[in-house]
């Protein structure tokens, strides 16, 4: 547990699941003290159990983040249990799988106010409290999807297009200021986490992420990376990421017109989907169930466990280094042969 020197205090929010409860047990390993923000009492409590193990302070915190006050209020709740919050992380979400004609205009909208707003609703709250004190680093939980839409998830890729510009918008701000509180995002690759298992789906087959697939704790390194070094815009996390938003910039059309003939198959497996299946959207997916889903979702075999491009990522300034004294000593040898 904390001890007479304060802990440094971590803010998660979408923290049972996914992403999210991969980014709490990193910090539990660093023995900083961890506030999980969610939905499900289920999970909240599961995965405040796995931070406790650890022998650190977890509060686990009922909240949807969709409501501003919620949030609001969680954040003055963590700061009076566990100390002034040193990181923010918002990695909350949910979505449909459907084809735009087929998700209701309610059901977008509750995406948007979960996806976009939950994470303003957090950055909100956690400015409110990093800014008199001129510290503190927010981090924001992107996607591939930020930059490059796909079919099938058009509420999920509108709102993380919408993430990217405030999150652009509000670092130039704070650069303005000379704000001593950062701000980055990390855009992440298709991760192996549950909620394939259970989205809002209306796809006649169970849904899946695009292929190549990476663990939830790859994603988890990537997410604690930057928040040890938020002076960078943003974080790539993974090949298929860099891939993917390189040829998105340099040949949108062309990957409109691939995606459109590959990218209804490849989201979805052979199973018939389960017409039965829990869905997130409006209720904890363990409200239901009572079932903490943990980490990982059903696509373990198919998924890595690293990462060599986020390896390569958090070394950029020493590869760069290497590279250089390489090419030094390859001139030095080619001139020692030419005497």
């Amino acid at each position: 547990m904390r001890t007479a020197a304060r802990s440094q205090v971590v803010v998660i929010t979408g923290a049972t699941g996914g992403v999210g409860r991969a980014v709490a047990r990193e910090y539990a390993r660093r023995a900083w003290g961890v506030a999980l923000l969610a939905r499900g009492s289920t999970g909240l409590e599961a995965t405040a159990e796995e931070v406790r193990a650890a022998g650190c302070e977890a509060l686990p915190v009922e909240v949807d983040v969709a409501d501003e006050e919620q949030v609001s209020d969680a954040a003055e709740q963590v700061e009076q249990r566990l100390g002034p919050i040193d990181v923010w992380v918002n990695a909350a979400f949910t979505s449909v799988f459907a084809p735009f004609s087929q998700i209701a205009p309610e059901e977008f909208r509750r995406v948007v106010e979960v996806d976009l707003l939950g994470f303003v609703h957090g950055t909100r709250a956690a400015l409110e409290r990093m800014r008199p004190r001129d510290r503190g680093t927010i981090v924001q939980v992107g996607s591939a999807l930020a930059y490059r839409g796909v079919p099938l998830q058009s509420a999920y890729c509108a709102s993380k297009h919408a993430v990217q510009g405030f999150h652009e918008s509000l670092r130039c701000e704070l650069l303005h200021d000379r704000s001593g509180v950062r701000v980055t995002m990390v855009q992440l690759p298709a991760v192996n986490t549950p909620q394939f298992s259970w989205v809002l789906s209306r796809l006649p087959k169970h849904p899946q992420p695009l292929p190549p697939m990476f663990q939830p704790e790859v994603a988890a390194r990537a997410v604690v990376h930057a928040a040890d070094h938020p002076r960078r815009r943003e974080y790539w996390c993974g090949g298929s990421t860099v891939a993917t938003l390189i040829a998105n910039a340099l040949a949108p059309g062309v990957l409109d017109r691939y995606l459109a003939r590959n990218g209804f198959a490849a989201q979805q497996t052979d199973a018939v989907s389960d017409p039965d299946r829990t869905a997130n959207l409006w209720v904890p997916a363990d409200g239901r169930s009572g079932h903490d889903h943990g980490a990982r979702g059903v696509f373990d075999e198919e998924s890595n466990t690293r990462s060599w491009q986020l390896w390569a990522s958090q070394r950029h300034g020493a590869l760069a280094l290497a590279a250089i004294g390489a090419a030094a000593l390859a001139t030095a040898a080619v001139r020692q042969r030419k005497r």
